[in-house]
């Protein structure tokens, strides 16, 4: 369209996202300020007050599912970081990775395992827990990057490791319809797994060390497994039995949740960490529901394309409302999609729930200059993972 046709709401947008950019250490403020301008100019462009007042109502009320389901699982796994940190089982893993950078490699590796069944901020978080440990000097911004990468990418071929593909799986496309996707994933992995290591070599380097003298505390470990199994079991269950009931309430939040609470009398949680992370939720929250708020009636033509650019998109605009609208239209090649979307995400920091979730743990990273600058590698991975699998 033309620019004297750009609807409002993406100028606000825009500048919602320039706002996070430039003062990323109020992202929240500026996400609340965008999302306010633009649930106000919703209200008075309507007729009437009441029918613009309706209209947002409306809007909430068939999003409160996804927006409610995305802060349970923030928070809690928030917790389940906590509660894996204080188990010391992440001080046992040091020595027991290759040195130098292909150390680094490895426990990316292991991220991507676990994003393929684990929800990626699941795999995300686990992974931040690791290097803290791994990496005792500092895990920099670019291997944050990679972090989120391998949780992003680990989910992409998966109808269980991400809400795109899972999305995909409700709609009738098949589980192994989708694992093509991992062409991609693999292809880009080989490129930033290896430049974010060694990135990260440089500037910090992994410390293997010895054996942890701290005991680990199996039954905290157990409440984690606990937790990240329900949650699995959680999600399976309802796909495959009950998809029609998954736009009813938020099943996964609130499977997470009801295991948190069944553990706690083994093992309390640190509830303190819920301050810090609710900043991190609250933000992508909002900026989940002001990306919902756009104008948008139907996406491109697909073509190879508009799906490189659609992944491109999903780096600043929610993908899961991206996928619905591609799934209503039909006609894209599925596994290359949910590549293009699960791992477009990876490119900026709250591009993703799994960057976002990252970035509790490492609140300074969250400037979108510092996250392009460190992490260039991440765009050129996605476009080698995409090409990749459209000549494949």
């Amino acid at each position: 369209m033309s620019i004297q046709d750009v609807p409002l709401e993406y100028v606000i947008f825009s500048m919602t996202l320039l706002g996070v950019a430039v003062f990323h250490h109020r992202a929240l403020g500026a996400a609340l300020l965008g999302l306010t301008v633009t649930t106000t100019l919703v209200i008075v462009s309507a007729p009437t007050i009441v029918e613009g007042t309706n209209e947002i109502v409306g809007h909430l009320a068939d999003e409160w599912v996804i927006l409610t389901n995305l802060l349970l699982l923030l928070l809690g796994f928030a917790i389940v970081s906590n509660q894996f940190e204080r188990s010391h089982l992440p001080e046992t893993v040091p020595p027991r990775l290759p040195g130098g950078w292909v150390g680094g490699v490895v426990l990316l590796g292991i991220v991507f395992f676990l994003s393929s069944f684990l929800d990626n901020i699941a795999g995300a978080i686990i992974g931040g827990v690791i290097a803290r440990h791994v990496f005792p000097q500092g895990v920099t911004i670019a291997f944050q990057a990679g972090i989120v990468s391998a949780a992003n990418a680990g989910g992409a071929g998966s109808v269980i490791g991400d809400t795109t593909t899972t999305m995909m799986w409700i709609s009738g496309i098949g589980a192994i319809e989708l694992l093509p996707a991992f062409i991609g994933a693999f292809a880009a992995f080989a490129v930033f797994a290896p430049f974010a290591a060694i990135s990260q070599q440089r500037r910090s380097p992994i410390s293997r060390g010895s054996a942890s003298s701290h005991k680990v505390d199996w039954v905290r470990a157990s409440t984690v497994l606990f937790i990240l199994g329900t949650v699995v079991g959680a999600n399976v269950i309802a796909n495959a039995y009950f998809p029609d009931h998954e736009d009813l309430m938020p099943v996964l939040g609130m499977a997470l949740w009801a295991a948190v609470v069944a553990t706690t009398p083994l093992r309390a949680p640190d509830w303190r960490v819920l301050g810090e992370a609710a900043k991190g939720a609250g933000f992508l929250v909002v900026l989940v529901a002001l990306a919902s708020l756009m104008p948008v009636d139907r996406l491109p033509e697909p073509t190879v394309a508009s799906t490189l650019g659609l992944g491109f998109l999903s780096a600043v605009f929610d993908n899961i409302p991206l996928t619905a609208l591609a799934l209503n239209q039909g006609g894209y090649d599925w596994p290359l999609l949910a590549y293009a979307v699960g791992f477009g995400g990876s490119m900026v920091w709250f591009g993703s729930s799994a960057g976002v979730a990252l970035t509790n743990l490492f609140p300074d990273s969250r400037s979108v200059v510092q996250w392009i600058r460190f992490g260039w590698f991440v765009p050129i991975s996605y476009v080698v993972g995409f090409f990749a699998m459209v000549l494949i």
